[in-house]
């Protein structure tokens, strides 16, 4: 009995957790839980025109009600599913689910039922609840690569960005006395007092310029217009620590993705770091959908290919070859730049990972180890044959391999 909820719960999981990646159930969960969100969203804005509330307030109610029955199902099961994480497995079952509680994405799940369920007990105010409901909206941050990318640049940059915020703090408090001494005499209910003239200079600063307090003295336009120069930095600096933060996220996820993929091959596998991180620099990902042709027979060789997943069919002239993940092929007329000596046809939805000739021929002219991995296999695969080829390497399995001239 144990064993077997053991088994459902961690089926759960990867169902709740691996997305698109898990199968075609995870794929539809993911999918429906999306649709759900951006249901509520919409359905939440459009509650607030009080002509459409009164005319299908009916349908927005059942939206509300599908949509809470799912959330709260969905935050049930994640924390049941918790001990399920892998840092949380030492934890034990209360720990780990006490962890995903306090979690970022726990307490967003939590926020995302929890209003409703309080406003059977606590009466709270209509406008209050539909804002409290937008809430739902950071719950696509699970689903969103490049939001949790944005969010981890943020937290990533939290120090720099409070740095900003702190010379923004000391430059309104500057401008803002500067102001109080050049303005205060001439419009003392604008700029009378510090406080009063703050607003001035944190509008000012932020480059928003609302115009209901501007000085009229030479002193007080001279004051502005160098807050205004400073305001211009204020704005910039953040944006720049934002953005390059968030280039660099994009481009760590990019790098531990692309390394998970060469790491199934092995033809890479016994490359050190420094090497794996040269290769990667020039490989460019590719997706074929089942049926498509990948490369021709007859047509120039451009390219090396190595599956990452998915299979291939090599179309010989008197047989087919299957190759799964983990395969290459192309890497012999790539080499001589000479033409294809078969017809490759992804026989379902494969990853490739494509390396140009020339990439191919700079990289082993900078890497010797890598030349010598990708010649000694050639030669491994085609034997005698490998000196007289004119045509493609076809098959990492393939013991007779078919000479095309060109």
């Amino acid at each position: 009995m144990f064993r077997r909820l053991g088994r459902l719960r961690q089926r759960l999981y990867s169902v709740l957790e691996f997305g698109p990646t898990a199968g075609l159930v995870s794929a539809a969960v993911n999918w429906i839980l999306i649709g759900l969100i951006i249901l509520t969203l919409a359905a939440t804005v459009l509650e607030s025109v009080p002509r459409l509330a009164a005319a299908h307030g009916a349908v927005f109610e059942t939206i509300e009600w599908v949509a809470l029955a799912t959330f709260s199902l969905e935050y049930l099961a994640r924390l049941w599913t918790a001990v399920e994480h892998p840092p949380w497995r030492r934890l034990g079952p209360i720990r780990s689910r006490l962890r995903f509680v306090a979690s970022p994405t726990g307490l967003i799940d939590l926020a995302a039922v929890l209003p409703f369920w309080l406003s059977f007990i606590v009466a709270a105010d209509f406008k209050a609840f539909l804002v409290l409901r937008l809430i739902r909206f950071f719950k696509l941050t699970r689903y969103s690569p490049a939001m949790r990318s944005l969010l981890e640049a943020l937290y990533a940059e939290r120090r720099a960005l409070l740095g900003c915020f702190v010379i923004l703090c000391g430059a309104t408090l500057v401008a803002a006395a500067l102001m109080h001494v050049a303005e205060g005499a001439t419009q003392p209910e604008k700029f009378g007092t510090i406080p009063d003239a703050m607003w001035w200079a944190i509008v000012t600063l932020g480059t928003v310029g609302y115009g209901d307090a501007v000085p009229v003295t030479a002193a007080g336009r001279l004051v502005a217009g160098l807050t205004i120069f400073v305001g211009l930095l204020m704005v910039a600096l953040p944006v720049g620590i934002v953005a390059t933060a968030f280039a660099n996220e994009v481009h760590r996820r990019d790098f531990v993705v692309t390394w998970g993929l060469m790491a199934r091959i092995p033809l890479f596998s016994e490359l050190s770091a420094t090497q794996i991180a040269d290769v990667m620099k020039i490989l460019r990902s590719q997706k074929a959908d089942k049926g498509t042709i990948i490369a021709r027979r007859g047509e120039p060789a451009h390219s090396m290919y190595l599956i990452v997943d998915g299979e291939v069919e090599i179309r010989l002239r008197h047989k087919h070859v299957h190759l799964g993940a983990g395969n290459f092929f192309g890497e012999v007329a790539a080499l001589r730049q000479s033409r294809r000596s078969a017809t490759v046809i992804a026989l379902r939805t494969t990853r490739l990972l494509a390396l140009d000739a020339s990439d191919l021929h700079s990289l082993m002219d900078r890497e010797p180890q890598i030349a010598t991995r990708i010649w000694d296999a050639a030669r491994t695969r085609l034997g005698d044959e490998f000196e007289t080829m004119a045509g493609d390497l076809v098959s990492a399995e393939l013991a007779e391999s078919e000479v095309q001239p060109n």
